[in-house]
């Protein structure tokens, strides 16, 4: 019989969920990423791009969201003070 060479990952040989998908994509592709190949293509590129420009932008909404509910909550605290300073008026 002929001797089978063993090629050792870079990485430890747990797999995560996202290399399955990988993996059923290109078998291939996956093996060589996992032996630190790592692909060049322009394609890729602006890929990650694109991924570091949607991360920016969900960043900045949550943190509009996060300012408006603050905002609303004055709003609410400053509409409480009025009436109850016009409560006041009212009994006085």
């Amino acid at each position: 019989m002929g001797s089978t060479k063993q090629t050792s990952f870079k990485r430890n040989d747990t797999i995560s969920a996202s290399e399955i998908g990988q993996y059923h994509f290109c078998p291939m592709a996956w093996y060589l990423q996992r032996c630190g190949y790592e692909p060049k293509s322009r394609s890729l590129e602006l890929g990650k791009e694109k991924h570091v420009e949607h991360g920016k932008v969900m960043y900045y909404a949550q943190k509009n969201i996060r300012k408006s509910k603050i905002l609303a909550y004055i709003g609410y605290l400053l509409l409480v003070i009025t009436l109850i300073i016009l409560l006041f008026e009212v009994v006085l």
